[in-house]
């Protein structure tokens, strides 16, 4: 299947009491640029992540959005924070001795103080929580490649379209070419006509002249050689994968062989045609930046 570069995906799975959702969104680039965006507590997933998006993705810039919400996972562990209860006890000792206060100090009194507890929640198994975001990751990655090859067809369908009118135009300029010698022939003969008057015409001249016309016009090999791009060109999007910088370099040849033609049309009608096919390639090529 060929692929768009553009494409979205999402996967959601509540794991160990964890509510897990990837989203994938993805625009054309030359390269693979591979963004993750987590939660900083389970920020060493991220390698695993972009290792898991390299095996399935060929090129896009993408952005991958994980959020996790753990509420009911989460573990919390309460410990006394020894060196700041330290601090208050000798401080209300002090304060004791100091201005003759009755000693009433009890836990219910120092446990009301700030941080004289710490609160933590228990971090989770890394392996676990990484092997969880993977396994939703992958719901999200079947998600987002089907949305490319979706819009991967709508693609090989319209450049396949626009192949076709090329070949169309093609078979019109094979056709005039050789009816571009014939009229520079018969303008050749009236043109010698009407100089030379009365005196009888050198046939053998003529025919040499437009030979020589002939050779400099004729567009055979360059017609061929594009069919053949052409050729090359549907083969590519039958077999599919990621064939965007193939098909980038074949438009090049496309450019090249149109060019020469039109740098030997001879007539205006030819030039018409090889506009209409340089606007036809053109169009095919823009759509080519947009495939994997």
């Amino acid at each position: 299947m060929i692929r768009s570069m553009t494409g979205y995906g999402r996967g959601e799975a509540v794991l160990h009491d964890r509510t897990i959702t990837v989203e994938l969104r993805s625009v054309n680039n030359r390269y693979l640029d591979c963004s993750v965006k987590i939660p900083r507590l389970y920020v060493f997933a991220e390698e695993t992540i972009k290792s898991q998006v390299q095996k399935s993705v060929g090129r896009g810039k993408l952005d991958i959005f994980v959020t996790i919400d753990s509420t009911a996972a989460d573990k919390v562990a309460v410990t006394l924070n020894k060196p700041v209860a330290d601090g208050y006890y000798n401080a209300l000792l002090q304060m004791r001795d100091a201005y003759g206060l009755r000693d009433d100090i009890s836990v219910s009194l120092l446990s009301r103080f700030p941080d004289v507890f710490l609160v933590e929640k228990e971090q989770g198994d890394a392996d676990v929580i990484a092997g969880d975001i993977a396994q939703v990751l992958a719901v999200a990655l079947e998600d987002f490649n089907a949305m490319r090859e979706r819009e991967g067809a709508k693609l090989a369908e319209d450049v396949r379209a626009k192949a076709a009118n090329i070949t169309a135009l093609l078979a019109q300029v094979e056709e005039r070419s050789p009816a571009t010698v014939a009229e520079y022939r018969e303008k050749l003969r009236l043109r010698m006509e009407e100089v030379l008057a009365n005196t009888q015409l050198d046939e053998s001249r003529i025919l040499t002249e437009a030979a020589i016309f002939a050779d400099k016009v004729a567009v055979d090999e360059e017609t061929v050689r594009l069919r053949s791009h052409l050729s090359q060109l549907d083969d590519m999007l039958t077999k599919g994968g990621a064939i965007g910088r193939k098909l980038d370099f074949l438009i090049q040849e496309f450019n090249r062989e149109a060019n020469t033609i039109g740098s030997k049309c001879s007539d205006v009608e030819m030039a018409r045609m090889v506009v209409e096919i340089k606007g036809e390639i053109e169009k095919i090529r823009e759509q080519v930046q947009n495939i994997e």
